[in-house]
């Protein structure tokens, strides 16, 4: 990079469980951003988008868009 930082997209779509509440996924979600930390990423930005769903065992979901930096 021109910058000296170099850059990762993380896109994880998390899914409303089928019964009870919240997401079941919230732990990948976590395991992945603590991985982007390990190898000395830190967190740039992020957005959220949600969605809803219909069809036979839908549920909400939220899209989690985060950019990591660390110096190259």
């Amino acid at each position: 990079m021109a910058d000296g930082m170099s850059y990762v997209v993380l896109q994880v779509v998390l899914k409303e469980k089928l019964v009870g509440t919240g997401s079941g996924n919230l732990t990948e979600l976590e395991k992945s951003i603590n991985a982007q930390a390990a190898l000395g990423y830190r967190r740039h930005t992020g957005t959220t988008a949600s969605s809803a769903s219909t069809g036979f065992a839908g549920g909400d979901r939220v899209q989690a868009t985060t950019v990591f930096e660390r110096r190259a």
